[in-house]
């Protein structure tokens, strides 16, 4: 399995095998359009089910207890709560979410669960969150991922250009649409630790952007000055060249996060382990798509629409076409000069991009040739 993976990577480098994702980008588009309707219906129909901490409340977590969440919603509502928020975050331990509460209600509400799920009073750990507080901390999370973005777009744009930046901006919002479309959807509590791990992904897209566009920086170098491909299939090679490595990447990222959610929610039910596992494990998977299938087609995309970019296509379009119909009309067995220039750059168009892009340009001489220089008898010349 290793020598047949490293097989593909070599022959998906050297061009060999080649996919067409950017030529196929509409495919993908319409793809990632769908998944963003579903999650703009999550998000928009449902709702984030923002946690305690954004929202605002109290919060009574009742350890060591075989009641079920029935019976703790129950008490909780027979202390005057209305529609409590019961979940079980792990062994025998109950989360009690309810509005915010004064120290007085809360602490009747605490003696209610002692009274009758069988927890001691000093046992039952109590947060309370005002709604300022709670405001504060999703005011707080909105700027950090909004200065996320900007320093995204400023790096991008001097190390690359505002067209490569743009198109990993585009990515990145895919990937965070999709990342907190399906907590919507799912039903899954919002904390700050789904804002951590929501950072970490966009982070993971991001290198794996940048690794892609590094290779099509390499691809596309000086590629105005030649007629072998145009940016956008240098750009589709480099996709190629780097396609194993992205998806070893994300299988080495995916497969701890997996384990976290498995084994740590699981298995052990721990509730802060879901929350950043799930976040990191959509992200990833989201990233990584949109890496491969979504910033390289757009950066094309913009690329293709610059005068050089459509002056190089042309140029690519009308060299393929004078190849064909001089290989079609070229003498059998002619061995001019002429002859052998023509079959060269037959041979050269049906090269890989790869080889292409390698091999050095070959431009046919413009104009009349000078004919070589010959020795004339000076009696010769006057009799001229």
């Amino acid at each position: 399995m290793p020598t047949r993976l490293g097989s593909l990577a070599h022959r998906l480098y050297s061009g060999e095998v080649s996919y067409d994702f950017v030529g196929k980008r509409r495919r993908w588009y319409a793809l990632s359009g769908v998944i963003l309707v579903l999650a703009l219906v999550g998000l928009f129909g449902r709702g984030l089910n923002l946690g305690i901490e954004f929202r605002g409340g109290s919060e009574f977590r009742v350890p060591g207890t075989t009641a079920t969440v029935e019976d703790a919603r129950a008490s909780a509502e027979a202390a005057g709560i209305q529609d409590p928020i019961v979940t079980e975050v792990g062994q025998g331990v109950l989360r009690i979410q309810t509005p915010a509460l004064t120290p007085t209600e809360s602490a009747a509400v605490t003696q209610q669960l002692s009274d009758d799920l069988g927890a001691p009073v000093a046992d039952i750990g109590v947060q309370l969150v005002g709604p300022s507080w709670g405001a504060e901390i999703t005011q707080r999370a909105v700027q950090g991922l909004v200065a996320f973005l900007v320093l995204v777009v400023i790096f991008l744009s001097f190390y690359f250009e505002w067209r490569l930046a743009v198109a990993a901006l585009v990515a990145l919002l895919h990937d965070l649409v999709i990342t907190i479309g399906i907590y919507a959807l799912t039903g899954f509590e919002v904390t700050p630790a789904t804002v951590i791990g929501v950072l970490t992904i966009l982070g993971f897209s991001l290198y794996d952007t940048v690794v892609v566009f590094d290779k099509v920086r390499e691809n596309t170098r000086n590629i105005t000055s030649g007629n072998r491909a145009t940016y956008s299939e240098a750009a589709n090679l480099a996709l190629n060249q780097t396609l194993v490595r992205s998806i070893n990447t994300s299988i080495v990222a995916l497969l701890p996060v997996a384990a976290i959610l498995v084994i740590g929610v699981g298995l052990l039910g721990a509730g802060t382990l879901k929350d950043l596992a799930l976040a990191l494990f959509i992200g990833t998977a989201a990233g990584t798509y949109s890496s491969i299938f979504i910033a390289t087609p757009v950066a094309c995309q913009l690329q293709e629409r610059r005068p050089e970019m459509k002056a190089l296509a042309a140029r690519v379009e009308a060299r393929r076409a004078g190849l064909d119909s001089r290989a079609r009309r070229r003498p059998a067995g002619s061995g001019t000069a002429t002859a052998v220039v023509e079959e060269t750059e037959a041979e050269a168009d049906g090269q890989t991009v790869a080889e292409q892009l390698a091999s050095p340009q070959t431009v046919a001489p413009a104009g009349p040739r000078q004919q070589p220089k010959r020795n004339v008898p000076r009696q010769q010349r006057k009799k001229r």
